[in-house]
């Protein structure tokens, strides 16, 4: 019967089935396209249905003459009936729009997400914890390796510093409106020192990061001290959304400060404390122009952060260089100088040290004398000294190394140079000459050693040290290579004690005077023969003569010279 209700709409037809039942349509208007239908469906259905012929089916009632004219016209305007083509473009329109409008709306509300992900995570840089302090193991340290915690969970060190007290109120909050240079040699215990008051507050509020020469490098330390990315995860590109565009380092510089100091701004209102930012090493960028210019950059900031109280900014070198480039345009800047121990504070930690961590309850006065005469109150001899079982020797060990050192950066070669290593030379040989002169110095000095100060360097001027070399690059050099030191006053003297040494070493060493003004009247003379021009006069037989005519201001003949051939004694002019 499903079969059969399917065809009920097909006409005026007549169905007999095999059954014997029967079945009669409903009477309706049949055309012939309706019958070829349905005698191709009865083809494919085993039904018997008897085909009426097309000629004796009804014709359909005539419509009236209006109706027919208004018909015809529908069927005329059908071609040109714009209202489902609209209809899609209208639906079209909608579904691009909509499209786009949710498109921007996730776009913009993931960039809004974005940079306050961003302003979260510098947050949390300056959080109680910082990957220096967990690098430096300063909280649990083995005795013997620097800072230790007694047992009331206090932090404390075998040697504690005057300028530890001023550190640590910069730390904290309590000193603020400046930012600082640490200026001394390397070993005086620069860094140490500011770990140590960094974990006095757990790192709380403070980001510390090591410079470096190349800007690429350094933008990726920075980067890890803040937990910034430089937008390098944004995902703002399947939003069809631009992110930065790409630039040098130094830009990606400006965008982490441009943060940070978004961060410091809020920090102000809430806590009330500057955050901390130091930058260790600074010595480390090369005194070129993208050095120059990055060194620009920081000491910008710095200055207009210690105005506002936003952030402390603390430099930390080894090389006078620094100080003399940020001079230039310092206006809030402090300079803490980090020297070696004096001699009672030398002796004391050394005594100290090996009586609580090697278990030598009294060691010999003497021998903390010598190893002081050696080696002086430089930190970082002394802490090889403290955990040396024979101190004497490690000092002598050390008084080697460094002359070592000297002599394979700066050693003349005397008369026998050859010309091509003049320009090493000249460095090595003014070197020489400063060193020599230091200890001459040295001589006439009334008191070279004093029993509170200790050791009493000579020193010089660094203007008149460039007149002793007869150069003005090569001390930032030395300075660099730690075989001298400039400290912010710009007098020179010896790098350290064990380096002194070595100069009165070498150059008290016999012949090494004239070995030395050999080495110098050398260099004077490569230099006079690359000065020297040859002139070669041509075409001189048969008594031919050359005139050569000095004129002066005037245009008057002031001299001549006639160069002419000359027979030697014995021989005929030919």
């Amino acid at each position: 019967m499903s079969h059969l209700r399917s065809f009920a709409g097909l006409g005026n037809l007549r169905i007999t089935p095999r059954i014997t039942h029967s079945y009669i349509a409903r009477p309706t208007t049949t055309y012939p396209d309706q019958i070829v239908a349905f005698q191709h469906i009865s083809k494919r259905t085993n039904y018997n249905l008897p085909v009426t012929p097309a000629d004796a089916l009804p014709t359909p009632p005539e419509e009236p003459e209006g109706r027919k004219k208004k018909s015809k016209t529908a069927g005329q305007d059908d071609s040109f009936n714009m209202g489902p083509t609209a209809f899609k473009m209208f639906e079209a329109a909608l579904t691009t729009f909509a499209s786009v409008a949710i498109l921007g709306v996730v776009g913009y509300s993931y960039t809004i997400y974005y940079k306050r992900q961003i302003l979260r995570k510098i947050e949390h840089a300056f959080a109680p914890g910082d990957p220096v302090l967990d690098l430096a193991a300063v909280v649990r340290q083995v005795p013997g390796t620097g800072a230790v915690v007694d047992g009331d969970g206090n932090r404390q060190h075998w040697v504690m510093r005057e300028e530890q007290g001023l550190l640590d109120g910069i730390m904290n909050g309590t000193v603020r409106g400046q930012y600082h240079l640490l200026v001394g040699e390397k070993g005086t215990g620069k860094s140490s020192m500011l770990i140590d008051a960094m974990a006095k507050i757990d790192g709380e509020g403070v980001a510390m990061l090591e410079a470096h020469a190349d800007p690429e490098i350094f933008r990726i330390r920075l980067g890890k001290a803040l937990d910034f990315e430089f937008h390098e995860d944004n995902i703002g590109s399947l939003f069809s959304i631009r992110g930065p565009r790409d630039a040098s380092a130094l830009l990606d510089v400006e965008r982490a400060f441009n943060k940070l100091e978004k961060v410091a701004l809020k920090r102000r209102d809430e806590i009330g404390r500057p955050l901390i930012l130091i930058i260790n090493s600074t010595h480390l960028l090369r005194d070129n122009e993208q050095g120059r210019d990055l060194l620009e950059l920081l000491q910008q900031r710095a200055e207009a952060w210690a105005a506002g109280s936003l952030v402390t900014t603390i430099f930390n070198s080894d090389d006078y260089w620094v100080y003399e480039r940020l001079k230039q345009y310092a206006t809030r800047m402090n300079i803490i100088k980090i020297l070696d121990l004096s001699k009672p504070r030398a002796l004391e930690a050394l005594r100290n040290y090996r009586a609580k961590y090697l278990r030598e309850p009294a060691p010999d006065p003497k021998v903390l004398e010598q190893v002081y005469d050696m080696v002086g109150g430089r930190l970082s001899f002394l802490s090889r000294v403290a955990k040396s079982q024979d101190m004497l020797r490690t000092c002598e060990e050390i008084c080697r190394m460094e002359k070592t050192w000297f002599l394979n950066q700066c050693w003349i070669l005397g008369s026998e140079m050859d010309d091509d290593v003049m320009d090493q030379q000249k460095y090595a040989s003014a070197a020489m000459v400063l060193a020599k002169a230091l200890v001459d110095m040295e001589k006439e000095m009334e008191t070279r050693y004093d029993v509170v100060k200790g050791h009493i360097l000579p020193q010089i001027p660094l203007h008149k040290a460039r007149q002793i070399m007869t150069r003005a690059d090569f001390i930032q050099s030395f300075d660099g290579i730690n075989v001298f030191t400039i400290d912010s006053l710009a007098m020179v003297r010896a790098d350290s004690v064990p380096m002194m040494n070595a100069f009165r070493e070498i150059c008290g060493e016999e012949g090494f005077e004239e070995f030395l003004q050999d080495t110098l009247k050398r260099i004077g003379d490569i230099e006079s023969l690359g000065r020297t021009r040859e002139l070669t006069i041509k075409d001189l037989w048969d008594s031919g003569k050359y005139s050569a005519s000095v004129v002066g201001a005037n245009g008057k003949v002031v001299s001549k010279v006639v160069f002419e051939v000359v027979a030697k004694e014995g021989e005929e002019e030919g």
